[in-house]
C-alpha cells in the first residue's frame, strides 16, 4: 500500500493505493466510447402495468438533463420518470427507466441526438434508486506509459481481484468542481449562506477562466445581479439560486431549496462519502490492513448480515473474509446515535468532532432536505476480476461492480494519475 501524491485526492480523503506498482498513467474518457456502462437490471418486464419500461442508451448526456428532455418530448412532467442508477455523463451508458402512464407508441416522439429509447415492457411499480444488480464496465485507458506496461497491468489486476480501498470516486463530489461535500458540510452546520456561497462562488482549476473569474468575483462582492450577468446560461442551478436571491435578498435557505430535491439530498450524502473516505485513509495511517480484521471491526456479510469482531470470533472472521463471505465494513454516521465498537468507529468519531458534526447535525439536515440520513454500513474493500487487454499504448479493462461502487476506484489503481485525467 502506497500513498497518493495528488493533492485533490487528499482533499477528498482518497489518500492510498492498495497496489505498490508504478502507475500506467494514461487518460480516461478521451472519447465517451472509452467508458461504456451497462446496467444489470433487477426489474423484469411484464405485459401489463401502469409503468412503461424503456432501455435508455445515451452518450455524453447528464442523466437528469436527459430525463427532462425526454419528458419534454413526451409532454409530461419529468417526475413521472424514474431510474435505478445514476450513470456518468462523459460515457456511453445503458440502463432502464420507468415512465408512468405513457403509451409505447409515444416513445417514437422522442428524437434526441445521442439518445436511444427502446420499449422493453411494463411494470407494476416504478424503478427505485439502487434497485439493480450492478454495472458492467468496458473501459479504455489511452496514452499509457509503455514501460513494463503488461507487467504493471498484470500486477494491479491481481491486487484488484483481492481488493482495493472502496473509496467513493471523484464524480461523487463533482467532476469539474468537486464541491458537493463542502456544500453539504455547510448545510449540516445550518450555515445556508455558506452553502450557497460555496456552491456558486467556489472556483476550481478545471473550469474555464471566465467561470472562475465570475465565481471569485461573486465571493468578493456578493453582487447578485452582477453574477447573473457574468455566469454562463448553462450554469442553471447557480443562476436559479441567484434569481431567488435577487427576488428575496438574504434568503439563502430558500435559494438552496430551488435546487432539485435529489441534488439537495446528494449534497449532504456527499459529505457522508467524504467522511467514509477520510476515515478509511486514517485506518491505513494507523497501519491497519484492508483485509485483516481488528477487534471491534464491523463485518458485513454477502447476505446483509452484520457482526462485530471479538477476541473469540476473530479467527473465524479471518477465514470468512479470505473465503469472500464477508468484508470489514465502516459505519457512515447519520442522524442516529452511533455505538463505538472499535478503532475504526473511534477514528470516525474523532473525524466528526474535528468537523463539528454530530447526529443532531444530520437530524437538522434531514428536516431541511426532507430526506433521512440515518447512516449506513459500507465495505472498506472493493474487489473486481478485471479482464485486461493491451493494444500498443492503450489498456482495455472489462469488469462488473455492484451498485454504489465506482469504476474509477478500480481505474485509479492502474493509472495512479492526476484525478482530472480520469474525468
Amino acid at each position: 500500500m502506497i500513498p497518493s501524491p495528488h493533492p485533490l485526492e487528499h482533499d477528498l480523503g482518497m489518500r492510498y493505493y492498495a497496489s505498490d506498482t508504478p502507475g500506467i498513467g494514461g487518460n480516461l474518457r478521451v472519447t465517451p466510447e472509452d467508458f461504456v456502462v451497462e446496467e444489470i437490471p433487477r426489474t423484469s418486464a411484464v405485459d401489463a402495468g401502469p409503468y412503461l419500461l424503456c432501455r435508455l442508451t445515451k452518450k455524453n448526456w447528464e442523466l437528469q438533463r436527459a430525463i427532462k428532455e425526454i419528458a419534454k418530448r413526451l409532454g409530461i412532467s419529468h417526475r413521472r420518470i424514474a431510474w435505478a442508477g445514476t450513470k456518468d455523463k462523459n460515457a456511453v451508458t445503458t440502463q432502464l427507466i420507468s415512465i408512468y402512464d405513457v403509451a409505447p407508441e409515444a416513445i417514437e416522439r422522442v428524437r434526441l441526438k445521442d439518445i436511444t429509447l427502446t420499449v422493453v415492457g411494463r411494470s407494476q411499480h416504478p424503478l427505485t434508486l439502487g434497485a439493480f444488480e450492478g454495472n458492467r464496465f468496458d473501459i479504455t485507458i489511452r496514452d499509457c506509459s509503455p514501460t513494463d506496461l503488461a507487467e504493471r497491468v498484470r500486477a494491479v489486476g491481481a491486487v484488484a481481484a483481492r481488493g482495493v480501498p472502496n473509496y467513493y470516486g471523484l464524480q461523487r463530489f463533482g467532476v469539474v468542481r468537486p464541491v458537493t461535500h463542502l456544500v453539504g458540510e455547510r448545510i449540516l452546520h445550518g450555515d445556508y449562506e455558506g452553502a450557497v456561497l460555496t456552491y456558486i462562488g467556489r472556483a476550481f482549476p478545471g473550469e474555464p477562466e471566465e467561470a472562475r473569474r465570475a465565481r471569485t468575483r461573486f465571493l468578493e462582492t456578493r453582487d447578485v445581479r452582477e453574477a447573473l450577468a457574468a455566469l454562463s446560461i448553462q450554469m442553471t442551478y447557480e443562476r436559479a439560486m441567484l434569481h431567488h436571491l435577487d427576488a428575496h435578498p438574504g434568503d439563502y435557505a430558500g435559494a438552496l431549496r430551488v435546487l432539485p430535491p435529489k441534488l439537495l439530498s446528494l449534497l449532504v450524502s456527499a459529505f457522508q462519502s467524504f467522511l467514509f473516505n477520510s476515515a478509511l485513509s486514517r485506518r491505513f495511517d494507523a497501519g491497519l490492513a484492508l483485509h485483516e480484521p481488528e477487534i471491534g471491526d464491523r463485518l458485513l456479510f454477502a447476505d446483509g448480515r452484520e457482526d462485530i469482531v471479538t477476541e473469540r470470533n476473530r479467527q473465524t472472521a479471518i477465514q470468512h473474509i479470505r473465503r469472500g463471505r464477508c468484508r470489514i465494513a465502516l459505519f457512515i454516521p447519520g442522524s442516529q446515535p452511533t455505538v463505538v465498537h472499535g478503532r475504526m468507529d473511534e477514528m470516525m468519531a474523532q473525524l466528526m468532532a474535528e468537523r463539528g458534526i454530530d447526529a443532531a447535525s444530520f437530524e437538522r439536515a434531514s428536516r431541511f432536505v426532507h430526506t433521512r440520513f440515518s447512516g449506513a454500513l459500507r465495505s472498506i474493500a472493493l474487489s473486481a476480476r478485471v479482464a485486461a487487454s493491451i493494444h500498443e499504448r492503450s489498456v482495455r479493462l472489462q469488469f462488473t461492480l455492484p451498485p454504489g461502487h465506482y469504476a474509477t476506484t478500480v481505474c485509479r489503481e492502474y493509472m495512479k494519475a492526476d484525478p482530472y485525467r480520469m474525468v
